[in-house]
């Protein structure tokens, strides 16, 4: 069952996100923009878990980046190691009114304001297996395929033009 819809006015917001983790999803995609990351938020896995922001570097790293609003956003979720599998990179992601050593370390940390974000702890590699690499590779080119087509076809723009 999809959790997009496009029938709202942003089809990429769903409701559990709060505006924090809005304001992080924001900066980071920033600082990805920059870095040459193709980015998704909101990616449905193989694994049936949702990953808050991917991206896919100029070089075909794929880094899965875990949003956490607050210091109880953290501590209830515990399927983050589950992400693992799905990409080269781990990373989490907050704003500066959640204290950062609450993150673990064998994970990379990203800080955003919203406007920006710095990469504060780099995550450490670990590389997919080439089948697990081509399937997240193909899921993340057809939804941001799926995505632009709807875009088009709901604001009657074409953006690749």
């Amino acid at each position: 069952m999809t959790i997009l819809s496009v029938t709202n006015n942003n089809p990429l917001i769903d409701g559990r996100q709060s505006d924090k983790a809005m304001l992080v999803r924001r900066g980071v995609q920033v600082l990805l923009h920059e870095m040459r990351h193709s980015v998704l938020p909101e990616l449905p896995l193989a694994s049936g878990r949702r990953a808050d922001l991917i991206s896919l570097s100029a070089k075909g790293e794929i880094w899965i980046i875990e949003i956490k609003s607050s210091i109880e956003d953290f501590r209830v979720d515990r399927k983050w190691p589950e992400y693992r599998l799905h990409c080269d990179r781990l990373f989490f992601a907050t704003h500066p009114e959640v204290p950062l050593e609450i993150f673990p370390e064998e994970c990379g940390l990203i800080l955003s304001d919203g406007y920006g974000a710095h990469m504060l702890r780099d995550a450490p590699e670990h590389k997919l297996p080439p089948a697990t690499r081509k399937s997240v590779t193909l899921d993340f080119s057809r939804t941001a395929a799926t995505r632009l087509m709807l875009a088009e076809w709901t604001t009657g723009r074409s953006f690749g033009e």
